[in-house]
């Protein structure tokens, strides 16, 4: 009797292969934090030698968030339907190509459209790396892996931003840019070689040499090989990606957007307008961006330790009550004193809990869209959300434009994050465990009836 290989993968160890696979899109979303943060590192440079008023320039930085949120929707549903490692390699064409391109704009037209392909290949990347993480873990470390993949962005962007620092002090804006496309460049052969496709989506989808691609991929992780391809199911047969605007998903998939929507209004609230807020106290410019590094580093930690949490806590209360603690901490934030080292003390607070809930977002991505429509109503999600990130900052700075203070508005802009934990309560996620798992996945096996890497029966 053969065994379903998902259910082999779910109730293992993980191997070298797979641990492999979740560091590299850790990785790949550092990437997509620098490719995001690059056109910020650069705007001065730009402003200067081009003569760019700030109108322009704001132009310039919101294109890639456009492309992000094009590309999230898109190229998730691509990830669902082609496979996630063709769509992880198409993304980092993409993003490579856009950062080099920027290299040769001599105007904001040229560079406002090399951004968006960036932004494409970067949504793309963040809806198929997180069900990559998702896929290739295993049952018992699967909120753990998503979270740590998605803590990959502010540590991105704090490395990243040191490295930006250090080239613009020597070269021109452009060469943040190259180095970009260079890394972005590196990471194409590292995921042909060592990402192999997910055996999750193959044995869901079954392409033309499915099953070999399995047993190779079962071998490289030290399992045996199975002799035929898990029988699909006539409901299994009938469902496609449009499956999250159907009656079982809807629910799901406009709570989990609306969430990540509201919350994430208040995240970019704190990474577009506190170095301005700093600024604006009398502090340096470099003293306003050292303030955001460390909320950059509070939101790393914060996700790490949200990501360690969940193997003992459920992820839905941890990330409700992140959100909680981050509409608390940006509003403590917004009647702090004129005193750098309490600010940068606040801002890691209110990173860690802001992009904490973020990690746990990505966690419940993955937890409530199954196999045949993960990178989909991901993308969906995060592409829906990136409206909140265009949205947090302008509402922020129609208030202050409005001769509203500081501490109103930051109590205004963390009430996003009180709204989406309200929202995120609503959600009601499958049970864990082998039989729910099956259920959701429209597996046919009864793993409860066998060992916890076998299947008594075979769809």
């Amino acid at each position: 009797m053969n065994n379903d290989p998902r259910d082999t993968l779910a109730g293992s160890s993980m191997s070298r292969l797979q641990i492999t696979a979740v560091a590299i899109t850790i990785a790949l979303n550092a990437l997509d934090g620098f490719d995001v943060l690059s056109i910020s590192f650069a705007s001065p440079g730009i402003a200067g030698e081009w003569g760019i008023d700030p109108a322009a320039l704001g132009i310039v930085l919101s294109m890639e968030l456009i492309g992000m949120s094009i590309g999230s929707v898109l190229l998730g549903g691509v990830a669902d339907r082609v496979g996630r490692r063709s769509t992880m390699l198409g993304c980092l064409v993409l993003m490579a190509v856009g950062m080099f391109m920027a290299t040769t704009s001599r105007g904001i037209v040229d560079l406002s459209c090399w951004r968006i392909v960036t932004g494409l290949g970067i949504g793309g990347m963040l809806a198929a790396t997180a069900a990559v993480a998702a896929e290739f873990s295993n049952r018992k470390r699967r909120d753990l892996c998503v979270s740590l993949m998605a803590i990959g962005y502010p540590i991105g962007a704090v490395v990243g931003g040191s490295i930006a620092a250090q080239l613009l002090g020597q070269y021109g804006w452009r060469s943040v840019f190259y180095f970009g496309a260079a890394v972005t460049a590196a990471f194409i052969p590292i995921v042909f070689f060592f990402v192999p496709e997910s055996v999750h989506w193959l044995a869901r989808k079954q392409p033309e040499g499915a099953l070999e691609r399995i047993n190779r991929t079962l071998s490289r992780m030290g399992h045996a090989a199975i002799g035929a391809l898990p029988k699909l199911s006539s409901d299994a047969r009938r469902r496609s990606v449009s499956d999250i605007l159907a009656p079982g998903l809807l629910g799901t998939t406009v709570i989990v957007a609306a969430a990540y929507f509201f919350h994430i209004m208040t995240f970019y609230f704190v990474l577009k307008w506190v170095p301005k807020i700093v600024a604006d106290m009398g502090f340096t410019a470099s003293s306003a961006a050292g303030v955001l590094v460390w909320a950059n580093v509070g939101g790393a930690v914060g996700g790490a330790v949200l990501g360690i949490l969940t193997q003992r806590f459920n992820v839905k209360a941890l990330t409700i009550g992140a959100m909680l603690l981050s509409t608390v901490l940006v509003a403590v934030f917004g009647r702090s004193p004129e005193d750098l080292a309490r600010l940068s003390m606040l801002c890691a607070f209110a990173g860690f809990f802001t992009n904490g809930a973020i990690v746990g977002m990505y966690a419940i991505f993955a937890k409530a869209f199954p196999t045949h429509v993960r990178a989909t109503g991901t993308g969906v999600s995060i592409g829906v959300g990136r409206g909140g990130s265009v949205l947090g900052p302008i509402i922020a700075g129609f208030l202050f434009d409005g001769g509203v203070g500081l501490p109103t508005v930051a109590l205004a802009m963390g009430f996003g994050s009180m709204l989406a934990a309200g929202v995120l309560m609503l959600l009601k996620l499958e049970p864990t465990g082998p039989e729910a798992e099956a259920a959701q996945e429209g597996w046919t096996s009864h793993p409860e009836r066998a060992p916890a890497s076998r299947a008594s029966t075979m769809m």
